[in-house]
This record gives structure tokens, sequence and C-alpha cells, in this order.
């Protein structure tokens, strides 16, 4: 980060469909009261609307998923050169507090270099958090601070250093589990992730399965995790304990079709270059409260 304040950057993935929000977010990242240096909009298959002042429209000719989306947001943003800390928002999330850019760049000026990952807590209209998007094991308490192994897409702060060492987001996984396969990078790089309840992101609740391909990609991409970055030993006992979880948890015949699906074509098809994790980064995640087996 050297010796300056880190900067601020924003960027928003769009499919087109949600334009009422898309404006009330890039409204409340203008009335923050500490600026970011630059805001891109990414077009992910669609074209955009007129934008606010000095917010950078990307219109890509097809969906790129959200992996290949943030890709294009990340180079964007990377080109202009003054861009320290990336915070990616969903399109139809909402900054409630001002304060949010001023304090991501106050933590990473306190984070000694170190810090790669800043999650952001998810709350909806009423101030409450989805038990899915605490980022621990067995936790309740959505207000709990500290440092952590995974993040939530939603809303998070990204170090610049941090994604030019690991290599930015797995492109192919498209949707879902992209989040946990640049956590685990990250870790396996020393950097740390960093659970920041202050920091909130105003999301209506919704439910993963809303997307058609859910259960297929989970499947697929928790089998490309596993080949991507386990130890050899980890790898049958992730998958083990995620097909057994998803048996007893899936009440829907064809989701459970489609998750098998996904999982056979995950073994089929190449995951990418293997770089299994460290031991010692196996032993770390272990002691923040959570192995990589679940």
């Amino acid at each position: 980060m050297g010796v300056t304040r880190p900067r601020v950057g924003v960027a928003v993935l769009t499919m087109g469909d949600r334009m009422p929000e898309l404006r009330a977010l890039l409204d409340s990242v203008a009335k923050q009261d500490e600026a970011a240096v630059r805001i891109v909009v990414v077009g992910n298959g669609c074209a955009l609307p007129g934008l606010p002042d000095g917010v950078v429209g990307v219109e890509l000719a097809e969906n790129l998923g959200v992996s290949g989306g943030r890709n294009v947001a990340w180079r964007r943003l990377r080109e202009f050169g003054d861009v320290d800390v990336l915070v990616d928002l969903d399109d139809d999330g909402l900054l409630v507090d001002a304060g949010v850019v001023r304090r991501i760049a106050d933590l990473y000026e306190a984070g000694a270099g170190r810090l790669g990952i800043v999650g952001f807590r998810i709350a909806d209209e009423r101030g409450e958090t989805q038990r899915r998007h605490i980022p621990r094991l067995r936790a309740k308490d959505p207000m709990r601070r500290g440092l952590v192994t995974t993040f939530l897409g939603g809303g998070h702060a990204l170090s610049m250093p941090m994604l030019e060492q690991t290599g930015g987001w797995p492109d192919a996984f498209f949707f879902t589990h992209e989040e946990t396969d640049l956590a685990w990078r990250a870790l396996d790089a020393g950097w740390e992730i960093l659970y920041e309840p202050a920091l909130v992101l105003q999301h209506p609740k919704t439910s993963p399965a809303r997307h058609a391909v859910y259960y297929r990609m989970t499947a697929r991409n928790r089998v490309w995790l596993a080949k991507r970055h386990l130890p050899g030993p980890l790898v049958p006992v992730y998958l083990g304990v995620w097909t057994l979880l998803t048996v007893a948890r899936t009440r829907s015949a064809t989701g459970l079709r489609a998750w098998f699906g996904g999982f056979a074509e995950g073994v089929r098809v190449d995951a990418g270059p293997r770089r299994p994790m460290r031991w010692r980064t196996v032993v770390r995640m272990a002691a923040l409260g959570r192995p990589p087996v679940i």
C-alpha cells in the first residue's frame, strides 16, 4: 500500500435487470463522506443506461458470470493505477451508512500490509442478517468481528496487491464458491480475511436456490475447489462431508438430480491448475474455526 492513505475504488456488476436498485446504490456510493477514487460498473452481457458523472461503464457482449465480470472490473480499475483497495457491491445492495469507504481505508491503513480481504455484514431492510451470511460455523451472532476463513460476495473489500499475487477470481466458476476459491488462495499466501460487521450492505433477503443453475454449479464448483486447492488426503473428506450434508438438507428431487449431475461434471471436467494449499494453511484455518473440510 505504500505510506499514503489507501485509495478505494468501487466495482458493481449488473445484468441490466435492476436499474432502479443500481441507481440507488450508486447514489449511496456518491454520498460517502470519503469519496471513492474510481467507480466502475460492468454490464455483464447487457447495455448500460446513462451513468452518473465520474462512473465508468464497461459493456460486455456476453455474460461472463460473477467471476469473469469481477475480473473485468478489477482489470479496468488496475488500468487507472490509482486504486489500492477494490470494493465489490451487489447491484441490488445499498450502503446505508456514509462512512463505509472511510472505514475501509482506515482498516487497510492499519492492516500492516497483510490485510487481504474485508467482508461486510449483509442485512435486510430490518437490519437482520441471515444465518448463511455469517462467515463462521455454528455462529448465531452477526455482530462478532474478527479474522475468518471466507467472505461474502455481496459486499467486500479486496487488496489490489492481494489480487495481483493470487491471480484474481476463478473465471471458470461463473457463479457460486468463487469467494471460497479466492479466500483459500489468499490465506495460503499469508493474507488475512477480516469480517467487519460495522460495514453493512443492505440487501433484500434471498435464497441462492432462486438461480436455475444453483444446484449444478454448487456441486461442480465444490469438486473444482477440492481438485484445485486441497491436499490429497482432504479431497475425499471434503467432498464426502458435502455430499452427506446436501442429501440431508435438500428437499427437492429435481435439485438433487441437478446437484449430482454437477458433481459428475466437476469430476469429469478440468478444474484448472492444481496448487494444493500447505498443511500449515490447513492448521491456520482450523485455528480460525473452519478447517477446509466443511
